[in-house]
């Protein structure tokens, strides 16, 4: 069973449908007491850091998230999610929940070619650092991203995958049992499939 966490950052239907077609049974809650049990879970979120780190201390969430990770429960962010692991971000002044040695930061516009846009949406050849718990294997993987800002990690090692608009950025990360991506695999047809698939058998 993987728990998604609810906490009104976009709309984690998708997950659970994707990972339905994948017969992997999923749960969608904002319960505290749920997340704190859980075995496997979730953070998807569309939005703002502060909005996000604001709206999980508001439901009584961070504590429980807490809980579970130091627990050792596998936990994967999504999008927003995964930049809610590090420390902070430019985009906001709330500290993270700082599972990840690393911070987000905007896209350097003057590394930019003109014709480069913020946010950076749609598809992106993604490369998977070799021998992680959460590399996929999977041939000429591509992922749907929407994002403006990404994520610098403090140790290379930590670093899960990487992709480029206008210069190489971290796409994924990893410490210990933290997950996090960058792209949308609820929207990254197969090859989404596949990542949602590796970490339900973690």
């Amino acid at each position: 069973m993987i728990t998604i966490v609810d906490y009104d950052a976009g709309n984690p239907r998708s997950i659970i449908n994707m990972l339905a077609y994948l017969g992997v049974s999923a749960e969608l809650t904002g319960d505290p007491d749920t997340v704190a049990k859980a075995g496997h879970l979730i953070l998807p979120g569309v939005g703002k850091f502060d909005w996000g780190m604001r709206r999980l201390h508001d439901k009584g969430l961070a504590g429980p998230l807490d809980e579970a990770v130091k627990r050792g429960v596998p936990i994967l962010g999504i999008c927003l999610g995964a930049q809610l692991l590090t420390r902070g971000s430019e985009e906001g002044e709330l500290p993270g929940l700082g599972w990840i040695p690393a911070r987000t930061v905007a896209f350097d516009r003057s590394q930019l070619d003109a014709r480069l846009k913020v946010p950076h949406i749609g598809w992106a050849d993604t490369e998977w650092a070799a021998g992680r718990r959460m590399t996929v294997s999977t041939s000429n993987p591509r992922y749907y991203y929407v994002h403006g800002f990404h994520i610098v990690c403090d140790d290379p090692t930590t670093e899960l995958c990487r992709a480029e608009h206008g210069y190489g950025f971290t796409a994924g990360v990893e410490q210990d049992n933290v997950f996090g991506v960058q792209f949308h695999p609820e929207k990254s047809l197969s090859f989404g499939m596949a990542v949602l698939r590796h970490f339900a058998g973690l």
